[in-house]
């Protein structure tokens, strides 16, 4: 059975889809083709992008074909009917085609509930959407929104939200965890590897015994700072990886404004209790601070969130945040590492593929200085040149990326000033 159009296009129509008029004349049909299918009325009880998350569940849906959906119309008929995606997560990565949310009406029969993504145009023909709710009714839309709100849960623990700043605007995605790394494979200092997971285990204890108890506020924050390339991101994986909680990855930008500030803590609450990380804190522009401290002390904004810091730079975070009760409760130096976590590092890379155990341990005191990212691009080169030549020179490649790290601290890159391709 063909689609009925919310707007068709007519070869003698003069009059521009622009502005309001034109909104309420598509929203008028869009109620007219729901009651003509399902015999009542529909409400609309939104026409903006604030609860991204049932959007997310809407779009998985329609790409599964499920059968609590009704595909009920297409609004306009000289848009797309249907796009396409490149799955990634099949066993043979390829592009489909797929149903597109972008300007169709879906129902979700039994529930009394529609969603409707409807182009809108401007003076530049650019194309923007609105993203309309509908519903039977007050009621119709309550127990909907209850009876997906563990399945948002649930969704969420097999995937990262991911929220970024950029110029153009706020971004929101799921990306999936497709990178399992266990607690046993974070190589941290012992001591704050066990606080760590101590503290997170006890927040998600199912019956927060501990904070009822003792009548804590059921929120925690962390900071993790110190030099790149030492597990900070490698620790935050694994607590994605091997905690049961929705995990939300917040990428601080000079973007960041007090708008996107809002929406990341609304949407955290909703799928709260979980894990808020919060990345290059230090990036926070100086103009929102004081909204940023101040959500965070907010009575409800952190209710049910575990919230993880990570930066670079603890100089230039603002001392406020700093082990502070209600905001960062703890700071943890992740440093470069010593020489057993070196050792135990090196041996989970796999360098016995082409080592022997005595020169593993010298490996260990030959990479005095390098971060776990370094020891992992030296494993990659080692690696290589082994497959290619089946012979090693590791203490070549050693000597090359300690000259190469000198090189870039200063900022000084030719070894002979003369040789330097330029103008004078």
């Amino acid at each position: 059975m063909s689609l009925p159009y919310i707007y068709q296009a007519k070869s003698n129509e003069n009059n521009e889809v622009t502005g309001y008029p034109a909104f309420a004349r598509i929203v008028s049909r869009l109620q007219d083709v729901l009651f003509e299918k399902y015999g009542y009325a529909f409400t609309i009880y939104s026409t903006d992008n604030s609860f991204y998350e049932l959007w997310t569940i809407l779009e998985e849906d329609v790409k599964e074909n499920s059968d609590e959906i009704d595909h009920v119309a297409q609004i306009f008929e000289k848009l797309e009917a249907k796009t396409y995606e490149y799955d990634r997560e099949g066993e043979t990565p390829q592009f489909k085609v797929i149903h597109s949310v972008h300007n169709h009406v879906y129902a979700y029969t039994k529930a009394g509930v529609a969603f409707a993504r409807i182009p809108a145009f401007d003076e530049n023909a650019n194309i923007m959407s609105y993203n309309c709710v509908l519903a039977k009714n007050d009621e119709a839309l309550m127990n909907f929104l209850r009876s997906i709100n563990e399945r948002l849960w649930l969704k969420s623990q097999n995937e990262v939200l991911v929220f970024t700043d950029t110029m153009h605007g706020f971004n929101q995605e799921h990306q999936p965890i497709n990178q399992e790394i266990s607690r046993d494979d974070v190589v941290l200092e012992p001591k704050i590897k066990e606080d760590i997971y101590a503290a997170l285990d006890q927040f998600f204890d199912e019956d927060r015994s501990f904070f009822k108890m003792y009548n804590i506020p059921y929120k925690r924050g962390i900071l993790l700072y110190g030099p790149p390339g030492n597990g900070k991101t490698s620790l935050v994986k694994a607590i994605a990886n091997t905690i049961k909680a929705p995990v939300a990855y917040w990428q601080i930008t000079e973007y960041t404004n007090s708008d996107s500030i809002s929406t990341v803590f609304s949407s955290a609450s909703r799928l709260s209790p979980m894990i808020l990380v919060i990345e290059d804190i230090d990036s926070l522009p100086v103009g929102v601070r004081s909204f940023f401290l101040n959500t965070l002390d907010g009575a409800t904004s952190k209710e049910g969130i575990f919230l993880i810091g990570t930066t670079n730079y603890p100089e230039k975070i603002d001392p406020g945040l700093m082990n502070r009760a209600g905001r960062f409760d703890r700071s943890y130096e992740i440093s470069l590492p010593n020489g057993k976590m070196r050792n135990q590092f090196i041996h989970q890379l796999g360098f016995n593929h082409f080592l022997e155990e005595d020169e593993i341990s010298q490996l260990s005191a030959k990479t005095k200085g390098f971060s776990f990212a370094q020891i992992k691009e030296l494993f990659v080169s080692a690696a290589l040149e082994w497959h290619q030549k089946q012979t090693l020179h590791l203490d070549e490649i050693i000597q090359g990326m300690k000259k190469e790290h000198k090189k870039s601290k200063q900022g000084e890159w030719w070894d002979d000033q003369d040789e330097q391709v330029g103008f004078r």
